[in-house]
């Protein structure tokens, strides 16, 4: 990896201190990074014994510029870390990046507050609840609050003067008896005051204040015979009961709780995030994350706590979470990995989300392929005028160097797809010399009878590599085993890349950009690397064979050891008496010397 000049010097001048490096491209910054010693860490992305990735070695070969800050201690370093990457975004960095902003539930600092939803959060004094992951839950949270409360909607100034002075009238809402009239003074201050108290609680998770004043007020009205205004609060209670039986999943002992579980692959990370507030869940979230570098899942799920945290404002003093040694540089905060009871199971429930998410995107993904797979497939039935789907094609290749060791292979690909447990290479036995003709002849008579034999399927398809005379030869095979004409075949010829069918003198031509055509390429490349690689292991080991390993006391390690290094047996045999002792000791050199010696003279 070769490191210009100028970061070499940037390099040379980095502290062994606590703190954060900045990598820059020629637009800015790329990648924010942490480090207790941030020369010893930034200098192991350039050394060359450390092994990286091909994502982390594109982002080496961008760096321009390194910049860096020192602080105090690793927890200062995170958190400013942390912060750099919410501020820069560096394309490098894993970090969310949808600009989504969360809503909020707000009870406005005005007389007779309103309480409406809002993504914006204003330092107006007004109370905000939330942020709300989901706008669904939000809205069914205030649709409740309304059912239970007579709260007014107006944008109205309801002030003391402006109310005495008879401004406002009543609207719909209170013909309708969802707000009592406080315009027109019908409402007391002290009574709405209350019931803004209650949502107050209720918001914060504590249904508890709310449910005992409908439980005394219902017994109140029933005490005076007042039963209507008694099943009136009665369903209200009935609303708070169902709301509390629908959030409650986990102990009412449990309390103010963060909980995160991370799952990942190779290319992706899956979080969820519970908050948990007096035995319910008020707040989940699911998150799906692209890994951009080299990422553990600690590295991952610290970073995610940390944003999370910030962008729910959650003051949770314990967090659970669902791996080991996960540091967070949190003062107060107790982080634990819970194995029985209560927290067990809400860890269970978050890493669950987790592991739906991570199989459901998986699935897309698949079934994306397999979608991709059938369509390659129809087209080439449709290109090719098959009857059936090609979902099992087999692709034969003939190889032989100077007539020496004749070798065939042929390989498979099901659902569009190599399937190389099903390759195969083939000796040819009864073909004296080089005869492409009658090689192609016996490897199919093979191939086949040993299917028919096994009872196995037989291909949808089959491919020979080469032109008529090889195509005539496979015919003749599948006539000779009776089933010719219950599987379709063709052959490719490579110059014009020309698609031969038996019986047929013109030849198809396929259009070069077409998946049909790349597919049989594809098919016949892999089966001519088969067989060359096949044929040329056999070249080696006949040159072992018939060469040095003839040479009494020399055994087949050392020559490949020789072979290995020097490449043929002819530069072997050049080398010197010297040469050869430094390579295999003055033993065997000896014998290798009287060998050459020997067939020289012959």
């Amino acid at each position: 990896m070769a490191v210009e000049e100028s970061l070499k010097e940037q390099l040379k001048h980095l502290p062994h201190r606590p703190g954060i490096y900045k990598y820059y491209d020629d637009k800015g910054i790329i990648y924010v990074g942490k480090a207790i010693d941030i020369r010893k860490r930034v200098s192991s992305y350039f050394n060359r014994s450390t092994q990286h990735n091909k994502k982390t070695l594109k982002l080496i070969s961008q760096i321009k510029r390194i910049e860096f800050t020192i602080v105090d201690s690793e927890a200062d370093a995170f958190l400013l870390e942390n912060n750099l990457i919410k501020q820069h975004q560096p394309k490098y960095n894993i970090l969310l990046k949808d600009g989504k902003t969360y809503p909020y539930l707000c009870i406005t600092n005005e007389r007779f507050p309103r309480v409406l939803s809002t993504r914006n959060k204003l330092n107006d004094g007004s109370r905000y609840f939330g942020p709300y992951p989901s706008v669904t839950s939000m809205y069914v949270l205030l649709e409740m609050i309304r059912s239970l409360y007579p709260l007014r909607t107006c944008s109205y100034n309801l002030s003391p003067a402006n109310i005495e002075a008879g401004k406002f009238k009543v609207c719909l809402e209170y013909h309708i008896g969802n707000c009592k009239g406080p315009c027109e003074g019908l409402y007391s201050e002290e009574e709405y005051n209350q019931h803004i108290q209650q949502i107050r609680n209720i918001l914060s998770g504590n249904l508890t204040v709310a449910k005992n004043y409908f439980k005394e007020a219902m017994s109140a009205a029933a005490a005076d015979y007042q039963y209507e205004l008694a099943h009136q609060y009665k369903q209200k209670l009935d609303v708070l009961d169902d709301f509390q039986a629908k959030s409650t999943v986990v102990s009412h002992t449990l309390t103010n709780i963060d909980v995160f579980t991370i799952t990942s692959n190779e290319k992706c990370a899956f979080i969820n995030y519970l908050r948990v507030m007096n035995g319910s869940i008020i707040g989940t979230q699911s998150l799906e994350l692209q890994k951009k570098l080299e990422e553990t899942d600690q590295d991952i799920l610290a970073s995610m706590i940390m944003q999370l945290r910030s962008d729910f404002e959650s003051t949770s003093r314990e967090i659970l979470v669902n791996i080991d040694d996960l540091v967070l540089p949190l003062e107060g905060i107790t982080i634990a990995v819970p194995q029985i009871g209560d927290k067990r199971k809400l860890l269970n429930l978050s890493l669950k989300n987790a592991l739906y998410l991570r199989k459901e995107k998986e699935s897309m993904q698949d079934k994306a392929k397999d979608s991709n797979e059938v369509r390659i497939m129809e087209t080439m039935k449709r290109d090719l005028r098959l009857t059936e789907l090609p979902k099992h094609i087999e692709c034969f290749d003939n190889s032989n160097f100077q007539g020496d060791n004749p070798v065939a292979s042929m390989v498979c690909f099901r659902n569009a797809k190599p399937s190389k447990k099903d390759y195969r290479h083939f000796h040819i036995k009864t073909v004296v010399g080089p005869d492409d003709f009658a090689s192609m002849y016996e490897v199919v008579t093979r191939r086949y009878r040993r299917l028919i034999d096994e009872g196995s399927s037989l291909p949808q398809l089959i491919i020979i590599d080469g032109g008529k005379g090889q195509l005539g030869m496979a015919v003749k095979a599948l006539k000779d085993l009776g089933i010719y004409g219950q599987v379709a075949i063709v052959s490719i010829a490579k110059r014009l890349e020309e698609i031969f069918y038996p019986g047929d003198t013109l030849p198809l031509y396929i259009d070069k950009k077409s998946e049909t055509l790349k597919l049989i390429q594809r098919l016949r490349n892999e089966a001519h690397r088969f067989g060359i690689t096949f044929h040329r292991s056999l070249r080696d080991a006949g040159t072992l064979q018939t060469e040095l390993t003839k040479i009494k006391g020399l055994g087949p390690a050392t020559a490949e050891k020789l072979l290995t290094k020097f490449k043929s047996v002819k530069k072997i045999a050049e080398l010197s008496l010297q040469e050869l002792e430094s390579e295999v000791g003055k033993s065997k050199a000896r014998l290798l010397l009287d060998y050459f010696a020997q067939t020289q003279n012959k």
